[in-house]
């Protein structure tokens, strides 16, 4: 089928919270992170700027640009803005109002695949899909588990955006905490 998704595809993430009104997974300004390229938050749209939205399906684990995407695989998520906008990572402590509802980790993008041991690998689970065979499909919901100290966090949108973002975005140790803001759509780019 056509709407499976494989290694090398490129997608948009758009997150659930508030009936699928949180935004799209989205690099916004540089971070001032250690080893940190942009910044991460969700925006309105997801073309916001060129690439800023778009993300690159890699594996994590050795397999082919083009192998279908299985629930449960490994993954890095290289973004796509100005044709290298680094890897999705975790990057310092969640902010203290994200810490009081279970936040783990800042996000943000790095060069390296991996900044540091894990940092830069998600887990990606799929809620469920049609048909039930284990692979990944455009339109499913997924949760992003990050693999840093093996317990990173599920992504979420947690708080307001930082420079003009529409919500901020880090990890979280419960993987839905509440509306849905764990819950990302795969869209295709």
């Amino acid at each position: 089928m056509a709407n499976e998704l494989k290694y090398g595809d490129k997608v948009h993430l758009q997150n659930g919270y508030n009936s699928w009104a949180g935004g799209y997974l989205d690099t916004n300004g540089h971070s001032s992170d250690s080893g940190a390229k942009y910044a991460v938050s969700t925006a309105d749209s997801r073309t916001r700027g060129e690439g800023t939205g778009t993300w690159e399906v890699l594996s994590a684990a050795g397999k082919a640009v083009g192998a279908t995407v299985v629930s449960g695989d490994l993954i890095y998520l290289r973004n796509l803005y100005g044709s290298d906008g680094g890897y999705l990572d975790t990057n310092g402590h969640a902010t203290t109002d994200q810490k009081n509802s279970g936040g783990k980790y800042n996000v943000s993008t790095s060069k390296d695949q991996d900044r540091a041991p894990g940092t830069g690998r998600w887990r990606l689970f799929a809620q469920s899909s049609t048909p039930g065979d284990q692979q990944v499909r455009t339109g499913d919901v997924i949760h992003l588990w990050n693999t840093y100290g093996d317990n990173g966090g599920f992504l979420e949108t947690n708080g307001g955006g930082p420079g003009g973002g529409k919500y901020d975005v880090c990890t979280n140790a419960y993987y839905n905490r509440a509306q849905n803001v764990a819950d990302w759509k795969l869209h295709r780019a």
